[in-house]
């Protein structure tokens, strides 16, 4: 009998502690979330449950390192 899970993975979560995040996977036991100031962060999903809100905020951009321009040895 499959179930559904309690959050869809891209779903926006708050958290008390950890403040907002998107919800990378969950699972029947299992919820990982990115959070925007913390990282990511596994929980037991009966733990957590009650604790977690629903948000309605758009996820934020993810923001890419700038690619480092390999140093060109001088000529002697």
């Amino acid at each position: 009998m499959a179930t559904k899970s309690a959050f869809a993975q891209s779903a926006q979560v708050e958290h008390p502690k950890f403040g907002f995040g998107s919800v990378l996977s969950c699972t029947e036991e299992y919820i990982v979330i990115k959070f925007d100031d913390h990282g990511e962060k596994k929980f037991v999903l009966s733990i957590v449950l009650p604790n977690l809100k629903k948000s309605d905020r758009t996820p934020p951009v993810e923001k890419r390192r700038a690619a480092r321009k390999k140093a060109v040895p001088a000529a002697s």
